[in-house]
């Protein structure tokens, strides 16, 4: 009797693999799938065409770009909303100086691009960290002006970029099975792999999970809490930077709507991915790109299966609280940082 007992109470070894780490590392990989699978289904088979897969990595490169450094501010259990204004500023800052006279005029737009990001990813960083502001409430603020200086620098007409940056778009290095590798690819790859290089085997990684699971614990165990999470903000402002600059390749010119809900795109794609919004120990890498991934597989497939614009709005913001709801950890939900 007592050997039952003992015997039900012990999980099975499918039960066991459920909750296992393994496991919840596959589940975004298995998530992708099946929308993949559901979405080419529901298209009829076009979801899965060479031509929309194309199309489908070419829309991800800049938004996986700045999605990177927002997984670092998400993992710490804060949340950036200024990642459109963002991109928006440094594009403009890109385009203009792409046009000075100068034969290093490219590579130094590039580079005040990424500058301009850090500075104000810096922005929001100080005042989180010195005033103890909330990260929602800062970078709600800084959204708003910084969306304004981008509306402003547009105001009489958009902002054309030099013929010696937007020729870029077309820059191809290599080819693989009838794919081309091209510069945009070449950028979010390095980005990725040093990313993930940083959160898996680095210090970094550690400090910032250790934030994320308890920002008081960490403190006692030597973290410095203040200057990570002011890093995390300036680095994922210069990440936003540099997708800046993929963005400007593939567009051309700039308009006041440059990195119009971004930041709406990212929370959502990192959420599908698997990413819980509290942050801490339980966040992947691939809640990256699985996530980014799924959500524009699922921005695609909506439009192909001819909904417009507000029915996708609906559908979407359905999904994200469906996920946000079976995600969130709600004994660490007690307060946003």
């Amino acid at each position: 009797m007592e050997k039952t007992m003992k015997a039900e109470r012990q999980p099975s070894r499918v039960q066991a693999f459920l909750h296992s780490d393994a496991f919840r590392a596959l589940v975004p990989l298995i998530s992708l799938a099946v929308m993949l699978v559901a979405m080419n289904i529901l298209t009829g088979g076009k979801m899965l065409t060479p031509k929309k897969i194309r199309l489908l990595v070419g829309q991800v490169y800049a938004p996986m770009i700045a999605a990177t450094g927002v997984f670092f501010i998400m993992t710490l259990g804060s949340i950036d909303f200024t990642e459109g204004s963002t991109l928006g500023v440094c594009s403009c800052v890109i385009a203009i100086l792409s046009r000075l006279d100068s034969p290093i005029a490219v590579p130094l737009s590039i580079l005040c691009g990424i500058l301009c990001g850090a500075v104000i990813g810096a922005i929001n960083g100080f005042f989180h960290v010195k005033f103890k502001l909330a990260s929602f409430i800062v970078t709600i603020c800084t959204m708003y002006l910084f969306r304004g200086i981008c509306a402003y620098l547009t105001t009489e007409s958009a902002i054309p970029a030099a013929k010696a940056i937007t020729v870029l778009d077309g820059m191809e290095f290599f080819e693989i099975g009838g794919f081309s590798v091209g510069l945009k690819m070449v950028i979010t790859l390095l980005v990725l792999v040093t990313a993930f290089i940083l959160f898996r085997f680095t210090r970094i990684g550690n400090d910032v999970k250790a934030v994320g699971s308890g920002e008081t614990a960490a403190r006692f165990s030597g973290v410095r809490t203040d200057r990570v999470k002011f890093l995390a903000f300036a680095v994922a402002g210069a990440l936003t930077g540099l997708a800046a600059f993929v963005n400007v390749i593939k567009v051309g010119s700039i308009t006041a709507t440059a990195g119009n809900q971004l930041e709406t795109q990212i929370l959502i794609g990192l959420v599908l991915g698997g990413l819980p919004i509290t942050g801490g120990a339980k966040v992947r890498f691939s809640n990256i790109v699985c996530g980014m991934l799924m959500y524009f597989v699922l921005d695609n497939g909506l439009t192909i299966m001819g909904f417009d614009s507000a029915p996708q709005q609906l559908i979407k913001g359905v999904i994200f609280l469906i996920f946000v709801a079976l995600t969130v950890d709600r004994k660490a939900l007690k307060v946003i940082k």
